[in-house]
Parts: structure tokens; C-alpha cells; sequence
């Protein structure tokens, strides 16, 4: 199938797709004028590809994942979920981090909504 076939089964964008293939996340064939053609193993590969990207991975992350699908072996299934378990610390981390700041946000709208009401107060007067 040509590459419009593969972004309209997937819903993924031809732009996209190319992405993909520029990663090394997916191959495709190329027909002696040039254009893209994928098997119907590669519908499959693209949600995979999705559902690692919606857990949060980079390109890099799910291109390190790959050998797991592509060449299953013990090896491999031990490296990916070595990969997997590093990300997840790397989003924990992150996720601490992300609530920290929220928190410290939240200091700072205390402390603003404390001085409207002293200007309240004051102007009351």
C-alpha cells in the first residue's frame, strides 16, 4: 500500500509517516520511481509506534525498543524493559517536578490574592 493508504488506516499523517521512517521506527519499499510502499504488517506497526509515543517515549526510546519487536529474544525483552523502566523513572522525576512548580504557583496566587485583599481593605477605608 502507498503511503496516503497507510496515514488513512492509521490516522496517522503521511507527514508523520515519513517522520517514522526517517527515525528508522519504520521501512518502507521504494518503487522505481521512488514511492513509498508498506505491507499490511506495517498498519500494525504504526499503532505500536503510537501507543509507545502516547506513553510518553521519544523517537530515540521507541527506536531502542524496536529489536524487541523485530528480533524477540530474552536479550532483547531484558533491554527494553530496562529502557521502559528508566523512562518511567525519567516521567516520575519529571512529574515531581512538575508538581513542585505547581505548588510553588500556588504560593504565589496565595500571596497575590492576600495583597488584592489588603488593597480591598484599604481602599474600603
Amino acid at each position: 500500500m502507498r503511503i496516503g493508504e497507510l496515514a488513512s488506516r492509521t490516522g496517522v499523517s503521511a507527514r508523520s509517516l515519513r517522520y517514522y521512517e526517517e527515525q528508522g521506527l519504520l521501512k518502507s519499499l521504494r518503487s522505481g520511481s521512488g514511492q513509498r510502499h508498506y505491507t499490511e504488517q506495517e498498519v500494525e506497526r504504526v499503532g505500536f509506534i503510537q501507543r509507545l509515543y502516547a506513553a510518553g517515549l521519544s523517537s530515540r526510546t521507541i527506536a531502542a525498543l524496536l529489536p524487541c519487536v523485530d528480533a524477540p529474544s530474552e536479550e532483547h525483552s531484558d533491554a527494553a524493559l530496562k529502557r521502559m523502566a528508566q523512562e518511567r523513572d525519567r516521567l516520575s522525576t519529571h512529574i515531581t517536578e512538575l508538581i513542585e512548580t505547581r505548588d510553588a504557583l500556588d504560593a504565589v496566587m496565595a500571596s497575590a490574592r492576600r495583597y488584592r485583599e489588603t488593597l480591598r481593605a484599604a481602599m474600603a477605608e
